[in-house]
C-alpha cells in the first residue's frame, strides 16, 4: 500500500488530508481472476479513511449507474408520492422479460430483484421535469436528462463516478439526503441483503448491459458493510469487453472475497 496526498472527494464524504487515503495494488488480483477491469474503493467511517484500488479511475471516471439509480429512483418516488409505500404494486404489463420480473411487484421486492419494468414505470409518472429538478438538487453524476425519461440512467445519458456512488450511499446510510428520514430508511431496508450477529451487509447492484457504441459491460456494486455498529462504505465498478460476460454473478463474489480479504465478515472490524 502506499499513502496518497491531496485526494479531495467531490461529495465531502471525509474530511480531505494527506494522510486518508491508501492506494491498495494488491487488490488488482480480483479484477485480473475475473478477467474485467475497475476500481474499488472502501471507507472507515470511524477513521475517515480509505482504501482505494485504481484511484484514478474511482475519482475522475464516470459510467452509466444502470440500475444503481434504483436508490434514488425510489426515494424520489417515495418523496413525491408516485410510490405511496414500499408495498405499493406495480401491476405486471404482461411482457415477458426475467422470469422474476414477469409478476406484479411493490417496490420493496422491485429494488430487490431490480426490476427495470417497475422503475421505469414510476419514472414516467415522475415525470421529466420533477426528474431533472430532483437531480439538480441532489447534483447527481453529471444531472442532465438528454433522453427519456425512462431510460435516462440506463442509456449514458446519465453518468456518475465512483466516488459520488460512495458519497450517497454515505449521505443514505445516515439519513443526510434531502429527503424525509421514513423514506430514506425505507430504501435501506430494501438495501440490507444479509443480517446477523457479526455483520449488516446491504447494498445495490447495477449492471449496463452490453453496449454496441462502447463496447463494453458496466458493472457495479454499491453499498455498505457495518461490524459492531460501526460502518465502513463501499463501491465496486467494472467493465469487460467480452460481450457474452456474465456480470450478474461477478460484482457480488468480487466484494465479498475483498472484503474478507480485509477483514471483514467475522464480527471482529
Amino acid at each position: 500500500m502506499r499513502v496518497i496526498a491531496g485526494l479531495c472527494l467531490l461529495l465531502a464524504v471525509a474530511s480531505c488530508s494527506p494522510n486518508n487515503v491508501k492506494e491498495d495494488d494488491s487488490l488488482k488480483k480480483y479484477f485480473d481472476e475475473n478477467k474485467v477491469t475497475g476500481c474499488f474503493a472502501l471507507m472507515n467511517n470511524g477513521t475517515g479513511k480509505f482504501t482505494i484500488y485504481n484511484l484514478a479511475r474511482y475519482r475522475d471516471s464516470s459510467y452509466v449507474p444502470a440500475s444503481t439509480f434504483k436508490i434514488v429512483n425510489s426515494l424520489i418516488g417515495l418523496q413525491t408520492g408516485v410510490i405511496s409505500s414500499d408495498t405499493m404494486v406495480i401491476k405486471w404489463d404482461g411482457v415477458q422479460r426475467r422470469a422474476e420480473w414477469n409478476k406484479d411487484l411493490n417496490m420493496y421486492d422491485a429494488f430487490r430483484v431490480s426490476a427495470v419494468p417497475y422503475y421505469q414505470e414510476v419514472a414516467r409518472r415522475i415525470g421529466k421535469d420533477s426528474m431533472q429538478a430532483w437531480l439538480d438538487t441532489l447534483s447527481y453524476g453529471t444531472k442532465k436528462i438528454t433522453s427519456a425519461v425512462d431510460t435516462f440512467w440506463l442509456d449514458n445519458s446519465l453518468k456518475i463516478t465512483p466516488d459520488e456512488q460512495l458519497g450517497i450511499v454515505k449521505r443514505l446510510y445516515f439519513d443526510q439526503l434531502p429527503f424525509f428520514k421514513i423514506n430514506q430508511e425505507k430504501v435501506k431496508r430494501a438495501m440490507l441483503f444479509e443480517d446477523n450477529t457479526n455483520y449488516r451487509f446491504g447494498y445495490k447492484t447495477g449492471w449496463s448491459g452490453w453496449d454496441e457504441k462502447t463496447g463494453r459491460h458496466i458493472g457495479w456494486l454499491v453499498g455498505w458493510i457495518e461490524e459492531n455498529n460501526h460502518p465502513y462504505f463501499f463501491v465496486l465498478n467494472i467493465e469487460s469487453h467480452d460481450k457474452n460476460f456474465d456480470m450478474g454473478p461477478v460484482r457480488l463474489k468480487m466484494v465479498k472475497e475483498i472484503l474478507k480479504d480485509l477483514g471483514f465478515f467475522e464480527g471482529k472490524m
